[in-house]
């Protein structure tokens, strides 16, 4: 679907979802070439116009084109429709594509190689005809052509094509209006000349017309359908309704803060999340849209704005702020000289003392405890805060904000009473200047340090011999994004690369399909990563598509890698960076570590104009995840380790170490819980809980193992190590299993073997052990086990000896005589 190719865009400070509709498609089969070509006298060139008012409509694009999309997929209802390489035919864009309009050109071939439908219903097999219309599309991955993942998955156009295609629940994706170019092989094919009793195209009671060999326009907007056969017909591509702006522009100030609230009141994804009491903010905030309106004083009326927008606690809301610069400034031109941050002890110390500043002249020094300001205890006043960066989704990332900002004052406030105690000292009070100074609230930007001509995906190899790749959106040019991204893939497994590190700190977002499709190279097969839900305004419900999954697509396998993975996120990572750092938790895949979650900003957005000349946006898309769980919004990401905010970890960064990457290397490079001594061994089950484990398909310890070994690796005396991570609860099978050809060699192999068990350290005799033969039709088994569970944190040491006491054979191979042992190492994590 088109549209989810934007649908989870999602910038922290722009993205729009679902605004752009869908595609789908599947099962294809192509058409056979006409022994004789047919005499063409229609259509040869066609041209257009492409008109966007979608703000995000260009954001990350490098290769945008126009094809002769092949609507197999519609005519077929197949929402998995691939649109075959051979049947799109690329146009040409004759204008600037960054500007709107732009135009094209495309040349029709005079054989296309689209799939053949007979579309007249009437119980006759005919050859049919060829139904294509003209769509806009982006290439990311691979050649010129769309391949799957360029298409969204698979479908139709529903956006920026020369079709109209409902978004409305009753209706969704059907076609009920503009142009399509049809081409018939030969004579005597027949087309639809209207949409029939149904109003749905290509179904049973669809009034018929016959249609002349070649290439014909189709004018679905006339009644009956219109045939065009000019040379050079003109065919606009359609921006449908749910992708354009709303423009309240026009509207005095109360009539468009009544627009806006209207829009809340109903596409708001997250209003019974957040328990939003629309009425109330109507009562709160018209008057002051009124006030402004009868004074006509805009700057009353963007604070009005700016009050109602920051009082939804949601990441994705806001606006152009421009008008409000001159605010901006003077809220935040004076400074003490230090700003602040808040250790995990809750601790508020000095992370930054401006050198020659009015704390420096007053004897404070890096790490001073700020006690209070004004009287006022440190961390109350940073409670009464509101940054200029507000809303928030996320109130811990909130509150790193309000710490910021809570040393910024406008100048006239002349000065301000600190007190505060120095390291080892003890407490001092004094006044501060407000002075003229921004040193100390650059320093406190999380985006401090930033190089701003970074690439959008950079990598290297760390000294540590371990990979890293920096991505810094999923908005900027998307073919390059993948380029990068696919050479340090090959990088990594043609240099057997063990393990990567993903820092993702600062990435404000950009595409929610970009972000699935580059998480897809960590796993071996297609993953259902969520769904998003939309307000409809023909049922005034919202609406999850039920045919629609939002998908991870690999690539290709020399392109996956399967190493260790660590993810580090931070309060910079925000939408579609959490979309993917998110994607990364499933199955466990990869480990999320940082000294903060990510932003929290679960959804879609959509824009809309302002009087004023002012754009705003809100947040449209209710995401959520493969089982109908929201579970970005609000919360982020968590790391599943934390990075500790210390005195000592604050004073490292000041000092320009990067506490966070350490700490991600020790993380990859060791298992979780090494050299902890666990408080208790796990515990086993009864050996009928054993049996029940296992019918019920708990895992093996060696499906969690590092290693992996082969059946030679077996045959010798000797010991295979398994290295095993455990970082969530689970039911773990402990087994030894011996197999021959037949039972009586199972009897006489069995006599020679010894078996021992011991659980950190400790022997486990066999009557604990669940004990069953096992048949299959070649073998005779013999089975010892348990299930272990309730895994305290730490290394838990498992070995199973086998002793053959005398040489054996089982049927298939000779085995000496000697110690044949399993040790297993189970990492838990803290």
């Amino acid at each position: 679907m088109k549209s989810r190719l934007f649908q989870m865009i999602s910038v922290a400070i722009a993205m729009s979802l679902a605004l752009l509709a869908c595609r789908f498609g599947s099962g294809l089969i192509p058409s056979p070439a006409p022994e004789t070509p047919a005499q063409n006298s229609g259509p040869k060139i066609v041209t257009g116009t492409v008109t966007y008012t979608n703000s995000f409509f260009t954001m990350g694009v490098a290769q945008p084109i126009v094809i002769l999309e092949d609507q197999g997929g519609f005519v077929t209802r197949d929402r998995k429709f691939i649109i075959p390489v051979e049947s799109q035919v690329i146009g040409q864009i004759t204008s600037d594509f960054y500007t709107s309009p732009f135009t094209y050109s495309l040349t029709l071939p005079e054989e296309p190689k689209g799939s053949l439908h007979d579309v007249d219903h009437d119980g006759n097999d005919e050859m049919g005809v060829m139904v294509f219309a003209v769509a806009y599309w982006t290439n990311t991955w691979g050649d010129p052509f769309l391949e799957r993942r360029d298409q969204g998955g698979g479908g139709w156009s529903s956006a920026y094509a020369s079709t109209n295609v409902s978004d409305d629940r009753d209706s969704y994706l059907e076609v009920f209006g503009g142009k399509y170019l049809v081409y018939a092989p030969e004579d005597g094919q027949s087309f639809p000349s209207g949409f029939g009793g149904d109003k749905k195209l290509f179904t049973d009671d669809d009034p018929i017309m016959d249609i002349p060999a070649g290439w014909s326009v189709i004018d679905l907007d006339q009644t009956p359908f219109e045939i065009d056969r000019s040379e050079e017909p003109e065919i606009a591509l359609i921006e449908p309704e749910g992708s354009a702006l709303d423009d309240f522009s026009s509207l005095s100030y109360p009539e468009a803060f009544d627009e806006m609230l209207k829009k809340f009141r109903n596409e708001y994804a997250f209003t019974e999340l957040k328990d939003i009491d629309w009425d109330a903010k109507a009562a709160e905030f018209r008057p002051r849209f009124e006030e402004a309106d009868k004074n006509k004083d805009s700057h009353a009326y963007v604070l009005a704005l700016r009050d109602f927008l920051w009082s939804i606690p949601d990441t994705h809301i806001g606006f152009d702020t421009t008008p409000l610069n001159d605010d901006f400034q003077a809220d935040i031109a004076g400074g003490l000289g230090f700003a602040m941050r808040e250790t995990d002890d809750g601790k508020i110390i000095a992370n930054f003392i401006t050198a020659g500043g009015p704390a420096a002249q007053a004897g404070m020094v890096w790490g001073a405890e700020i006690i209070s300001l004004d009287g006022v205890p440190t961390a109350d006043v940073v409670d009464m805060v509101v940054p200029w960066s507000s809303p928030f989704s996320n109130l811990e990332i909130k509150r790193l904000q309000q710490l910021r900002y809570a040393t910024r004052f406008r100048l006239e406030k002349g000065e301000v009473k600190v007190i505060f105690k120095n390291p080892e000292g003890t407490e001092q009070t004094v006044v501060l200047k407000v002075v003229n100074e921004v040193e100390s609230f650059n320093s406190s930007s999380f985006r401090a340090g930033e190089d701003q001509t970074a690439l959008p995906v950079e990598f290297e190899l760390l000294p540590s011999g371990y990979g890293y790749i920096k991505v810094s959106s999923f908005s900027d040019n998307d073919l390059l994004s993948i380029l990068v991204w696919e050479r340090a893939m090959r990088f990594f497994n043609e240099n057997e690369v063990p393990g990567v590190i993903l820092d993702l700190r600062n990435n404000s977002g950009g595409s929610g399909w970009l972000a699935d499709q580059m998480a897809a190279y960590f796993f071996n097969e297609e993953i259902v990563v969520g769904q998003t839900a939309y307000y409809d305004d023909s049922t005034g419900e919202f609406f999850i598509d039920p045919d629609y999954e939002e998908l991870m697509i690999p690539p290709s396998e020399d392109l996956q890698y399967n190493g260790q993975v660590v993810v580090m996120v931070g309060p910079n990572c925000a939408s579609a960076c959490e979309f993917f750092s998110y994607d990364m938790t499933i199955y466990d895949r990869a480990m999320i570590v940082g000294q903060y979650p990510s932003v929290g900003a679960g959804g879609g957005v959509e824009g809309f104009n302002l009087p004023g000349d002012i754009y705003a946006q809100m947040t449209i898309g209710r995401a959520m995840d493969g089982d109908g769980n929201i579970h970005i919004e609000g919360s982020g990401v968590a790391p599943d380790l934390r990075v500790p905010v210390t005195f000592e970890t604050l004073l490292q960064q000041a000092n320009g170490e990067d506490v966070v990457l350490a700490f991600a290397e020790k993380v990859i490079s060791q298992p979780l819980g090494a050299g902890i001594t666990p408080s208790a061994p796990p515990e086993m089950a009864s050996p009928a809980a054993a049996s029940s484990a296992l019918s019920s398909g708990d895992r093996f310890l060696e499906d969690l193992a590092r290693e992996e070994y082969q059946d030679n690796d077996f045959a010798a005396p000797g010991t295979l190590t398994y290295t095993i991570p455990l970082t969530k609860e689970e039911n773990l099978i402990w087994i030894y299993a011996w197999c021959t050809t037949s039972k009586e060699i199972l009897d006489q192999n069995l006599k020679n073997i010894e078996l021992k068990f011991t659980l950190n350290g400790v022997p486990v005799t066999l009557d604990k052990l669940r004990q069953e033969d096992f048949q299959t039709e070649a073998q005779w088994c013999k089975l010892f086990y348990t299930s272990l569970s309730k895994w305290a944190p730490g290394e838990h040491h498992l070995t199973t000896t086998a002793t053959f006491t005398a040489p054996i054979n089982d049927g298939m191979a000779d085995y000496e005589a000697g110690n044949y042992v399993l040790d297993y190492t189970v990492y838990v994590k803290p």
